[in-house]
Protein backbone atom coordinates (compact mmCIF):
# COMPACT_ATOMS: atom_id res chain seq x y z
CA UNK A 1 0.00 0.00 0.00
CA UNK A 2 0.96 3.76 -0.57
CA UNK A 3 0.72 7.01 1.42
CA UNK A 4 -1.07 9.27 -0.91
CA UNK A 5 -0.53 12.38 0.74
CA UNK A 6 2.07 13.47 3.33
CA UNK A 7 1.33 13.62 6.92
CA UNK A 8 -0.72 16.98 7.47
CA UNK A 9 -0.27 19.26 10.47
CA UNK A 10 -2.90 21.56 11.87
CA UNK A 11 0.07 23.97 12.89
CA UNK A 12 -2.26 27.01 13.90
CA UNK A 13 -4.14 26.06 17.42
CA UNK A 14 -5.03 29.31 18.74
CA UNK A 15 -1.44 30.13 20.38
CA UNK A 16 2.11 31.58 18.97
CA UNK A 17 3.79 28.29 18.64
CA UNK A 18 7.58 28.44 18.23
CA UNK A 19 9.44 26.13 15.67
CA UNK A 20 11.50 23.46 17.19
CA UNK A 21 14.60 23.77 19.78
CA UNK A 22 16.71 21.83 18.06
CA UNK A 23 15.73 23.94 14.27
CA UNK A 24 16.79 26.89 15.58
CA UNK A 25 14.21 28.24 13.51
CA UNK A 26 12.90 31.95 13.47
CA UNK A 27 10.01 32.34 16.10
CA UNK A 28 7.02 33.55 15.07
CA UNK A 29 5.82 37.41 16.14
CA UNK A 30 4.33 37.41 19.68
CA UNK A 31 0.27 37.35 19.49
CA UNK A 32 -1.73 38.76 22.49
CA UNK A 33 -2.44 35.93 24.96
CA UNK A 34 -2.42 34.99 28.62
CA UNK A 35 0.06 36.60 30.80
CA UNK A 36 2.84 33.57 30.35
CA UNK A 37 1.49 32.08 27.17
CA UNK A 38 4.52 33.63 24.92
CA UNK A 39 6.98 32.68 27.08
CA UNK A 40 5.79 29.46 27.03
CA UNK A 41 5.40 29.25 23.46
CA UNK A 42 9.16 30.38 22.82
CA UNK A 43 10.21 27.66 25.15
CA UNK A 44 12.08 24.47 24.39
CA UNK A 45 10.10 21.27 25.79
CA UNK A 46 11.91 20.06 29.12
CA UNK A 47 13.80 17.36 29.13
CA UNK A 48 14.25 14.59 31.75
CA UNK A 49 17.33 14.90 33.34
CA UNK A 50 19.07 12.17 31.51
CA UNK A 51 18.42 14.00 28.53
CA UNK A 52 15.16 12.07 26.96
CA UNK A 53 12.50 15.00 25.88
CA UNK A 54 9.87 15.23 28.55
CA UNK A 55 5.74 15.26 27.51
CA UNK A 56 4.84 16.58 30.63
CA UNK A 57 4.75 19.47 32.36
CA UNK A 58 7.70 20.53 35.07
CA UNK A 59 6.92 21.78 38.63
CA UNK A 60 6.45 25.32 38.16
CA UNK A 61 4.18 24.69 34.69
CA UNK A 62 1.56 22.20 35.70
CA UNK A 63 -0.91 21.26 32.93
CA UNK A 64 -1.46 18.77 30.56
CA UNK A 65 -2.44 18.72 26.70
CA UNK A 66 -5.96 19.68 25.17
CA UNK A 67 -6.43 18.17 21.90
CA UNK A 68 -8.56 20.38 18.58
CA UNK A 69 -12.36 20.51 19.76
CA UNK A 70 -13.72 23.12 17.39
CA UNK A 71 -14.01 20.23 14.91
CA UNK A 72 -12.33 17.01 13.35
CA UNK A 73 -8.93 15.74 13.08
CA UNK A 74 -7.69 14.93 9.69
CA UNK A 75 -10.92 17.12 8.30
CA UNK A 76 -12.89 20.30 9.28
CA UNK A 77 -16.37 19.64 10.63
CA UNK A 78 -18.72 22.00 9.43
CA UNK A 79 -22.12 22.43 11.24
CA UNK A 80 -22.27 18.65 11.46
CA UNK A 81 -22.66 17.91 8.05
CA UNK A 82 -20.11 18.52 5.03
CA UNK A 83 -16.41 18.28 5.81
CA UNK A 84 -13.78 20.70 4.29
CA UNK A 85 -10.00 21.63 4.99
CA UNK A 86 -10.14 24.83 7.29
CA UNK A 87 -7.85 27.36 5.56
CA UNK A 88 -5.11 26.76 8.13
CA UNK A 89 -4.92 23.11 7.22
CA UNK A 90 -5.01 23.40 3.43
CA UNK A 91 -2.60 20.52 3.31
CA UNK A 92 -4.58 18.19 5.43
CA UNK A 93 -6.82 15.82 2.80
CA UNK A 94 -10.27 16.33 2.68
CA UNK A 95 -13.24 13.59 2.45
CA UNK A 96 -13.08 13.55 -1.13
CA UNK A 97 -8.82 11.99 -1.22
CA UNK A 98 -9.29 9.77 1.74
CA UNK A 99 -9.18 6.19 -0.68
CA UNK A 100 -12.41 4.64 1.24
CA UNK A 101 -13.98 1.53 -0.13
CA UNK A 102 -17.77 2.65 -1.18
CA UNK A 103 -19.31 0.79 2.22
CA UNK A 104 -16.82 2.94 4.05
CA UNK A 105 -18.27 5.80 2.42
CA UNK A 106 -21.46 5.13 2.57
CA UNK A 107 -21.25 5.17 6.32
CA UNK A 108 -19.48 8.32 6.90
CA UNK A 109 -22.04 10.17 4.94
CA UNK A 110 -25.15 8.22 7.44
CA UNK A 111 -22.77 9.33 9.97
CA UNK A 112 -22.97 13.15 9.12
CA UNK A 113 -26.16 13.00 7.95
CA UNK A 114 -27.25 12.14 11.47
CA UNK A 115 -25.27 14.99 12.70
CA UNK A 116 -23.22 12.34 14.23
CA UNK A 117 -25.42 12.12 16.88
CA UNK A 118 -24.24 7.98 17.82
CA UNK A 119 -21.07 8.63 18.18
CA UNK A 120 -19.69 6.32 20.56
CA UNK A 121 -17.56 8.35 22.44
CA UNK A 122 -20.63 10.33 23.49
CA UNK A 123 -22.16 7.26 25.31
CA UNK A 124 -19.11 6.98 27.48
CA UNK A 125 -17.72 4.57 25.08
CA UNK A 126 -13.75 4.48 25.40
CA UNK A 127 -12.23 5.92 21.92
CA UNK A 128 -9.33 4.38 20.28
CA UNK A 129 -6.69 5.13 17.92
CA UNK A 130 -6.60 9.05 16.57
CA UNK A 131 -10.11 9.55 18.54
CA UNK A 132 -7.77 9.83 21.96
CA UNK A 133 -5.93 12.80 20.74
CA UNK A 134 -8.71 14.75 20.61
CA UNK A 135 -10.96 14.18 24.07
CA UNK A 136 -11.85 17.17 26.00
CA UNK A 137 -10.98 18.15 29.26
CA UNK A 138 -6.97 17.42 28.65
CA UNK A 139 -4.68 14.07 28.10
CA UNK A 140 -1.64 13.31 30.31
CA UNK A 141 1.64 11.04 28.94
CA UNK A 142 2.75 9.30 31.83
CA UNK A 143 6.34 8.16 30.66
CA UNK A 144 7.80 5.50 32.91
CA UNK A 145 11.20 3.69 32.10
CA UNK A 146 11.49 1.35 34.89
CA UNK A 147 8.45 -0.36 33.68
CA UNK A 148 8.85 -0.06 30.00
CA UNK A 149 5.53 1.55 29.43
CA UNK A 150 4.20 5.15 28.26
CA UNK A 151 0.83 5.70 29.40
CA UNK A 152 -1.87 8.42 27.76
CA UNK A 153 -4.74 8.85 30.36
CA UNK A 154 -7.90 10.90 29.11
CA UNK A 155 -9.73 13.00 31.64
CA UNK A 156 -13.07 13.12 29.53
CA UNK A 157 -15.38 10.44 28.42
CA UNK A 158 -14.72 7.10 29.73
CA UNK A 159 -11.80 8.65 32.10
CA UNK A 160 -9.78 5.66 31.01
CA UNK A 161 -5.99 5.01 29.68
CA UNK A 162 -4.10 3.35 26.95
CA UNK A 163 -0.49 1.99 27.20
CA UNK A 164 1.88 1.12 24.87
CA UNK A 165 4.71 -0.86 25.51
CA UNK A 166 8.06 -0.13 25.10
CA UNK A 167 10.24 -3.56 26.15
CA UNK A 168 10.57 -4.61 22.51
CA UNK A 169 7.63 -7.05 22.29
CA UNK A 170 5.74 -8.00 19.48
CA UNK A 171 2.10 -8.15 19.09
CA UNK A 172 0.27 -11.03 20.25
CA UNK A 173 -1.04 -13.63 17.93
CA UNK A 174 -4.06 -14.16 19.99
CA UNK A 175 -5.15 -10.67 20.87
CA UNK A 176 -8.75 -10.40 21.20
CA UNK A 177 -9.89 -7.19 19.50
CA UNK A 178 -10.54 -4.23 22.12
CA UNK A 179 -11.25 -0.50 22.60
CA UNK A 180 -7.18 0.75 22.35
CA UNK A 181 -5.82 -2.66 20.87
CA UNK A 182 -2.23 -3.78 21.03
CA UNK A 183 0.52 -0.68 21.43
CA UNK A 184 4.04 -0.93 21.48
CA UNK A 185 6.58 1.73 20.88
CA UNK A 186 9.94 3.02 20.43
CA UNK A 187 12.03 6.21 20.29
CA UNK A 188 13.56 7.76 17.06
CA UNK A 189 14.99 10.62 18.40
CA UNK A 190 12.65 12.55 20.30
CA UNK A 191 9.48 11.14 18.64
CA UNK A 192 7.72 8.18 20.12
CA UNK A 193 6.97 5.78 17.21
CA UNK A 194 3.57 4.07 18.54
CA UNK A 195 2.42 0.69 16.39
CA UNK A 196 -0.78 -0.57 17.07
CA UNK A 197 -3.26 -3.60 15.96
CA UNK A 198 -5.94 -5.30 17.61
CA UNK A 199 -8.48 -3.22 17.36
CA UNK A 200 -12.49 -3.93 17.72
CA UNK A 201 -15.05 -1.66 15.22
CA UNK A 202 -17.16 -0.14 18.24
CA UNK A 203 -15.52 3.14 17.79
CA UNK A 204 -14.75 5.77 15.60
CA UNK A 205 -11.36 6.49 14.35
CA UNK A 206 -12.13 9.81 13.95
CA UNK A 207 -14.65 12.54 15.59
CA UNK A 208 -16.54 13.06 12.13
CA UNK A 209 -17.14 8.94 11.78
CA UNK A 210 -14.20 8.05 9.98
CA UNK A 211 -14.79 4.45 9.75
CA UNK A 212 -12.16 1.55 10.18
CA UNK A 213 -12.64 -2.17 10.84
CA UNK A 214 -10.64 -4.58 12.60
CA UNK A 215 -7.81 -4.94 10.06
CA UNK A 216 -6.94 -1.31 11.48
CA UNK A 217 -3.04 -0.68 11.89
CA UNK A 218 -2.05 2.80 12.86
CA UNK A 219 1.33 3.60 12.80
CA UNK A 220 1.24 7.19 14.97
CA UNK A 221 4.51 9.43 15.69
CA UNK A 222 4.01 11.93 18.95
CA UNK A 223 6.65 14.90 19.55
CA UNK A 224 7.17 18.14 21.22
CA UNK A 225 8.72 20.43 18.89
CA UNK A 226 8.29 22.73 21.76
CA UNK A 227 6.76 23.71 25.18
CA UNK A 228 3.35 24.72 23.95
CA UNK A 229 2.81 22.31 21.11
CA UNK A 230 2.55 18.43 20.84
CA UNK A 231 1.96 16.97 17.45
CA UNK A 232 0.55 14.11 16.58
CA UNK A 233 0.78 12.09 13.15
CA UNK A 234 -0.77 9.25 11.82
CA UNK A 235 -0.74 7.08 8.99
CA UNK A 236 -3.79 4.71 8.79
CA UNK A 237 -4.16 0.97 6.74
CA UNK A 238 -6.69 -0.64 7.10
CA UNK A 239 -7.69 -2.64 3.95
CA UNK A 240 -11.14 -3.79 4.85
CA UNK A 241 -12.15 -0.27 4.76
CA UNK A 242 -9.37 1.65 2.65
CA UNK A 243 -8.47 1.06 -0.43
CA UNK A 244 -4.64 2.70 0.05
CA UNK A 245 -2.67 3.76 3.10
CA UNK A 246 -2.97 7.17 4.29
CA UNK A 247 -2.37 9.89 6.62
CA UNK A 248 -3.08 12.78 8.21
CA UNK A 249 -2.15 14.55 11.94
CA UNK A 250 -2.88 18.06 14.34
CA UNK A 251 -0.86 19.76 17.05
CA UNK A 252 -2.74 19.95 20.64
CA UNK A 253 -1.71 23.03 22.64
CA UNK A 254 -0.69 23.11 26.41
CA UNK A 255 -3.04 23.99 28.99
CA UNK A 256 -1.30 25.58 31.85
CA UNK A 257 -3.06 24.71 34.87
CA UNK A 258 -4.91 21.62 33.57
CA UNK A 259 -5.11 18.64 35.83
CA UNK A 260 -7.01 15.49 35.77
CA UNK A 261 -10.67 15.59 38.15
CA UNK A 262 -13.58 13.35 38.73
CA UNK A 263 -15.25 13.09 35.96
CA UNK A 264 -18.48 10.72 35.82
CA UNK A 265 -19.42 9.57 32.34
CA UNK A 266 -23.00 8.30 32.42
CA UNK A 267 -23.77 5.84 29.87
CA UNK A 268 -27.49 7.45 29.15
CA UNK A 269 -26.00 10.78 29.20
CA UNK A 270 -27.09 12.92 26.33
CA UNK A 271 -25.26 15.66 24.65
CA UNK A 272 -27.75 18.41 23.62
CA UNK A 273 -25.81 20.31 21.76
CA UNK A 274 -25.13 17.29 19.65
CA UNK A 275 -27.44 14.47 20.21
CA UNK A 276 -31.04 15.38 18.27
CA UNK A 277 -33.31 13.36 16.99
CA UNK A 278 -35.06 10.09 18.84
CA UNK A 279 -32.15 8.32 20.64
Amino acid sequence: MRVIAPLALALSVGLALSASAPAQEEAPTPQPGPPGAQARASRPAPRWPDGRISFTGTPADVGNWEGPADGTIFFNFVDGKRVVPRASLATNLNVDQVPMQPWAREQYLKRQANLVADDPHARCKPSGGARFFHTPYGMEVLDLPETHEVIFLGVGSPHSWRIVYMDGRAHPKDWKPSWYGHAVGKWEGDTLVVDSVGYNERFWLTREGVPHTSQLHLIERISRPNFNQLRYEATVEDPGAYTATWSGGWNLRWSPGNEPFDYLCQENNKDPARMVGPQ
